[in-house]
């Protein structure tokens, strides 16, 4: 047999070491072995979910073009139907052993000590590839998908979990969705979309998608599940805090504006993620959904954290401005068109010359195209950006955007600064950055990378050493255990810490 580990080589492994604490990978990427995931797939619900399946994945690809891919285009047909270029090269295949390590759960198992992870979090890149398939058979072909990713990796619980993927169309598809993955597959943390595309009604209902396809392609909105969406998510989110799960998106915004070159990935990446999220976010602050389920915890991968503290930090400047009371400093009604008109007897002599204006019309020419928007004074429950998020004070704002939320963020990523900076942060706070290694992806080339690079953090002086142990293991702990108190029951990380307790008492001993 050939001895493929490199654990006496990893650089992670040798900084696991020197900790006394568990880390926790709250975002590993594995791939599916076609054959085998198809094959399940069939013998499952039918052929015809495996057909399902590849035009989903294709439809993907080809949202934008004349049927054919981006590759397989002109750049005159890449220009001329504005065909976004897509991810390429995303995967490390350089590396082979970890190209196998990302398809076999065996594998990925026995190298966890050579990532320098006690625990990880599974998101297979296909967890939610039902999404795209037809209304009939979108949710068999969830229910086949997780319950194939729940099966090959059931035995290695202990250290892996998959997540559960919930395409969110509707609330009650989502509901059947996350009780079957939880109550029948034992899964415990569900994946979504952060927003799901729908038809803007006013052009639909002139131009039928059955009749006008190319226009229902490009007529449609995002629902981000709060704040406007057509449909009640409260039941959702109530179960999911019934059933103790952790919510979690690697929500994106290529090909929204500013992120739809047709040429070139990279313009169309960066800083993709952390704008999709903070849509989602926002729509749930905005929507009330983190004021009437406190419990609900929620992560956003990939994006880093550092977007979690600036929002924050708007939030509660905006608020400032913004609340019912700061609000009649704009209110146009109580203009005092007499001082107004004072001061511009005094000092407009210059500017007016000419016009012969009461006070009224005087005021109503300052305030200009403003006034217009003006028109009427807006009913009470159209004052105030806040009311839905019930927003009284700024502690109101740390509790439903600070706890209920997690960041993750890469191990290379230096932006993680802003989100331990509690001098800039409001009330002192630090944002909950968790460890999203992202392996699986281009970002990391060798899997013994992540953990030694966010520990280099700590020599630069990017980060301290107590950011470090919130970053790896505190923050991603209380967000799993804060959904679900026994979430780690039967897993190497309650051993860990089992071990931990049982140092310590052993030290107190031996000091009395």
């Amino acid at each position: 047999m050939v001895e493929y580990s490199r654990l006496k080589t990893s650089r992670s492994a040798a900084i696991r070491a020197r900790l006394d604490y568990p880390v926790i990978d709250t975002d590993v990427h594995t791939n599916d072995f076609t054959p085998a995931f198809e094959d399940y797939i069939a013998t499952y619900g039918g052929a015809h979910l495996v057909d399902e399946l590849r035009k989903a994945e294709n439809s993907r690809l080809n949202s934008r073009s004349n049927g054919k891919d981006w590759y397989q285009q002109t750049p005159e047909e890449r220009q001329y139907y504005r065909t976004l270029r897509s991810p390429w090269w995303a995967r490390v295949t350089r590396n082979t052993l970890d190209l196998a390590t990302y398809t076999l759960p065996e594998l990925l198992y026995e190298r966890q000590a050579e990532q320098g992870s006690d625990y990880s979090v599974l998101f297979p890149n296909n967890a939610l590839a039902a999404g795209g398939a037809k209304p009939e058979n979108r949710q068999a072909l969830q229910k086949a998908i997780n319950h194939y990713h729940a099966d090959i990796y059931r035995k290695y619980s202990d250290r892996l979990t998959p997540v559960a993927g919930i395409t969110m169309t509707t609330p009650q598809e989502a509901i059947e969705d996350l009780e079957f993955a939880v109550k029948t597959l034992g899964l415990k943390v569900a994946n979504i979309p952060g927003g799901v595309k729908r038809p803007i009604k006013a052009i639909a209902d002139k131009y039928p998608a059955a009749q006008f396809p190319e226009i229902a392609k490009y007529a449609s909105y995002t629902d981000f599940f709060g704040i406007d969406s057509e449909y009640d998510y409260d039941p959702f989110w109530a179960k999911a805090v019934e059933l103790g799960v952790p919510i979690t998106t690697h929500y994106g915004s290529q090909g929204w504006t500013g992120r739809s070159s047709i040429t070139n990935y990279m313009n169309n990446h960066i800083g993709h993620f952390a704008d999709g999220s903070q849509a989602f976010a926002k729509a749930l602050f905005f929507g009330g959904v983190t004021r009437r389920f406190p419990q609900l915890r929620i992560a956003m991968l990939e994006g880093g954290a550092d977007w979690g503290a600036h929002v924050y930090i708007h939030l509660v400047d905006r608020f400032g401005k913004r609340n019912l009371k700061a609000l009649q400093n704009y209110n146009p009604a109580l203009t005092n068109s007499e001082e107004l008109f004072e001061i511009f007897e005094q000092y407009g002599g210059e500017i007016t010359k000419g016009y012969s204006l009461s006070k009224e019309a005087l005021t109503e020419a300052v305030l200009g195209s403003s006034s217009t928007r003006y028109s009427r004074q807006p009913n009470a429950d159209e004052l105030e950006d806040f009311a839905a998020a019930g927003i009284e004070t700024i502690e109101d704002i740390r509790d439903r955007w600070v706890n209920s939320f997690f960041f993750g963020s890469e191990s290379d990523d230096r932006t993680i600064a802003t989100a331990f900076n509690h001098k800039a942060n409001p009330l002192g706070v630090k944002i909950n950055a968790i460890y999203s290694s992202d392996v699986g992806h281009w970002d990391v080339p060798d899997i013994t990378l992540p953990l030694a690079e966010s520990w280099e953090l700590v020599e630069e002086g990017v980060i301290s050493e107590a950011d470090f142990k919130a970053y790896v293991f505190e923050n991603p702990y209380k967000l799993y255990t804060e959904a679900k108190s026994d979430f780690f029951k039967g897993t190497a990380i309650e051993a860990k810490l089992g071990q931990v307790e049982a140092n310590v008492e052993d030290k107190s001993l031996v000091t009395a």
